[in-house]
């Protein structure tokens, strides 16, 4: 059995900009198949536009607003949304007035190698 405290797993910065907390993933737990992540933005932050090759991407936003592109779709986005981003899809997410933390969970886990910008 793993379990995986998140406050004691440390920040890093991802590829897209957005400061990461492995909560599980190949770095921390046997992990094959997905990750679990905890994202946050500063207020006015955002992530640099960007896809996934392979990765498919849910976004669950817990505290905070902002907006959420997706393939050039812009929706406002707030606590309890859940957000599908398809292999593929474009997109970006922007902090509003205050900090915007969300989970994202990546099937296969993420990488940065999978991660690529215009």
């Amino acid at each position: 059995m793993t379990i995986n405290q998140i406050t004691e797993q440390e920040p890093f910065t991802t590829a897209d900009g957005s400061t990461i907390r492995s909560i599980l993933d190949r770095t921390n737990a046997p992990v094959e198949n997905q990750s679990l992540a905890e994202a946050t933005l500063p207020p006015a932050g955002a992530t640099e536009r960007h896809f996934h090759n392979k990765s498919e991407e849910l976004y669950f936003i817990l505290e905070g607003s902002g907006r959420m592109e997706i393939d050039g779709d812009m929706r406002e986005v707030g606590p309890g949304d859940a957000i599908l981003i398809a292999p593929g899809a474009w997109h970006q997410i922007i902090a509003g007035e205050s900090n915007l933390r969300f989970l994202c969970c990546c099937a296969p886990p993420y990488s940065h190698e999978d991660t690529f910008f215009a």
